[in-house]
């Protein structure tokens, strides 16, 4: 074996990636295309003419600067609860003895498979009573609550193979549960952590449902892109404006952490070579 990867797999992944880059093109030649050449198809060359006028007019026409920075806050905080909270629950699951652990965590592991919609009546008749709709809470509550069923999961399996010497030896030294935490499992535990981020971050970014249904005056940019499409003409060239500002942070946030999102599943701590 000499480590050299096959020129079948090369190619194969080769044209997967041109399939996958056809329509990404697409959106960005539909954005600065006019509507005219669009409807005969993005890809005709008989005439070909570039303009920015579906650019402008998105930011003219529709608040689009404060949905993206209403998004970003809404995808922060979550992101960062989750982080802060995951690491914690999974080492109190896997570490610590108190009743009903395992009852517990077969619970919200099995909040994996309850479809989003499912509690989507309940949460609005509690918001309401709550007069919690159009508030920022609405959102971030169930988005960090319901990412608790995958990122507990992911992390905990991390810490399956992280040497329980470590916490004993903690232990002997005088470090209580938190102190043990903080000390010894987190500076081991930055990959999955990281994981995590990156998956709630664009499962955040992206969200439409809740925010479609309990926000009213702000609201993020994938509900803006639904109402970026008008009710009587596409607006193809608008959409495809939208649709770019929409997943171009995302993708950023990927490309700079996927080294730790890969590291996640190759990351043993304490481990000897």
């Amino acid at each position: 074996m000499n480590g050299r990867v096959p020129y079948g797999i090369v190619a194969l992944v080769g044209v997967f990636a041109v399939i996958w880059l056809i329509p990404v093109v697409g959106i960005v030649v539909t954005s600065i295309r006019p509507p005219s050449e669009i409807t005969l198809g993005w890809w005709r060359l008989d005439e070909v003419s570039f303009t920015l006028s579906a650019w402008i007019r998105v930011w003219e026409e529709y608040p689009l600067a404060n949905a993206f920075w209403f998004t970003a806050l809404l995808a922060g905080i979550a992101t960062i609860s989750t982080m802060l909270l995951t690491p914690a629950a999974a080492y109190a699951f896997h570490f610590l003895k108190f009743p009903f652990r395992r009852l517990l965590l077969v619970l919200i592991i099995n909040a994996f498979v309850l479809p989003q919609q499912v509690v989507i009546i309940p949460l609005f008749q509690l918001w309401r009573d709550l007069g919690l709709i159009d508030n920022i809470a609405a959102v971030l509550i169930p988005y960090v609550g319901l990412s608790f069923a995958w990122s507990i999961f992911l992390v905990k399996n991390f810490l399956e193979d992280f040497p329980k010497e470590l916490i004993e030896a903690a232990r002997i030294d005088g470090c209580g549960a938190i102190s043990s935490l903080l000390h010894v499992v987190l500076p081991n535990a930055r990959s999955p952590i990281f994981a995590v981020g990156i998956l709630q971050f664009l499962w955040t970014w992206n969200a439409l449902l809740l925010p479609m249904l309990f926000l009213r005056s702000n609201v993020p940019l994938p509900v803006l892109l639904t109402k970026v499409a008008g009710t009587y003409e596409s607006n193809w060239d608008l959409r495809s404006v939208a649709a770019i500002v929409t997943t171009i942070v995302p993708l950023l946030v990927f490309m700079i952490f996927q080294r730790q999102f890969a590291a996640g599943s190759q990351t043993r701590s304490g481990a000897k070579e």
